[in-house]
């Protein structure tokens, strides 16, 4: 008989065996909601990424927005380049990334779409693109959306995704507040109608000028809507501000939205003001 087993050992694989595990496992399984801080299984998100727990609508790039409202789209203004008029440290360097990822020429998406039954000249700002900063051809693409709406007696949908005016350009930037703010004028003096929907963030000097001149204003769950920022803000009036301030929700009790509309219903949505509201232009 045998006094002693003997011991069975565990067998670790190779380093390069370990590595080549490692790389065969899937990234991006999981993500945090920056709204609720809850973990979410990525597959959970859904088609239209929204956190199942609180309906965030995860942000977007402006192509894949686009392909969640319609399949017919003509872009504008694709040839227009962005300029470094004050020469600042770096800038082109950024430009140049953010345009790789986005594949835009810059922070707004512009063109002619269809949504439902309806024709409309749609702008989609993109996060992504610099936070979607406000720059001189961010500005010159609106204006000339605006401008094109008004001749074809087309109405205006424009999602708004931006954390200000674009400190790489200084006034430059500034100036297309009150450019924007002029066409808008000229297209509501038209009679035609102006859809804007706050996707998260929507801040500074958009905030502050045609992202507020809608004739009707939706905005997404829980997307962050003002000027300054909260730590800006608390240190200014030295008090702590509530949780849900700048948040959808709140402006809305505030009366600068007129609703909260989830994104997986904003097609539908558009497409029946839309279809209510315009007026019989001639779009070929």
């Amino acid at each position: 008989m045998r006094l002693f087993k003997r011991r069975r050992y565990i067998k670790l694989p190779a380093q390069a065996e370990l590595q080549r595990r490692r790389d065969q496992v899937p990234t991006n399984l999981w993500q945090r909601c920056p709204a609720c801080q809850q973990t979410c299984y990525t597959k959970e998100l859904g088609p239209f990424k929204v956190c199942p727990h609180c309906h965030y609508g995860l942000r977007l790039t402006a192509w894949a927005r686009l392909k969640q409202l319609t399949a017919t789209f003509t872009p504008w203004d694709e040839q227009l380049t962005t300029q470094d008029p004050l020469n600042f440290p770096g800038y082109a360097e950024k430009l140049a990334r953010a345009q790789a990822v986005t594949q835009l020429n810059d922070s707004v998406l512009t063109g002619r779409a269809k949504i439902g039954t309806s024709f409309c000249a749609l702008g989609i700002m993109d996060a992504y693109f610099m936070m979607g900063s406000m720059g001189t051809v961010t500005g010159e693409k609106i204006t000339r959306l605006f401008e094109r709406a008004t001749q074809a007696r087309l109405p205006v949908v424009l999602f708004t995704a931006s954390g200000g005016a674009r400190m790489q350009e200084g006034i430059h930037s500034l100036m297309q507040m009150t450019k924007v703010s002029q066409v808008v004028a000229a297209h509501s003096a038209a009679g035609l109608l102006y859809v804007v929907v706050l996707t998260d963030p929507t801040t500074g000097g958009v905030t502050a000028s045609f992202a507020m001149e809608g004739d009707i204003i939706l905005a997404e769950p829980h997307a962050l809507v003002g000027f300054a920022g909260r730590r800006v803000i608390e240190q200014t009036i030295n008090e702590q501000l509530p949780a849900d301030f700048q948040r959808a929700e709140q402006v809305l009790q505030a009366g600068f939205i007129d609703r909260i509309v989830p994104r997986e219903h904003l097609k539908g949505e558009l497409a029946q003001l839309l279809q209510l509201h315009t007026s019989g232009g001639e779009v070929n």
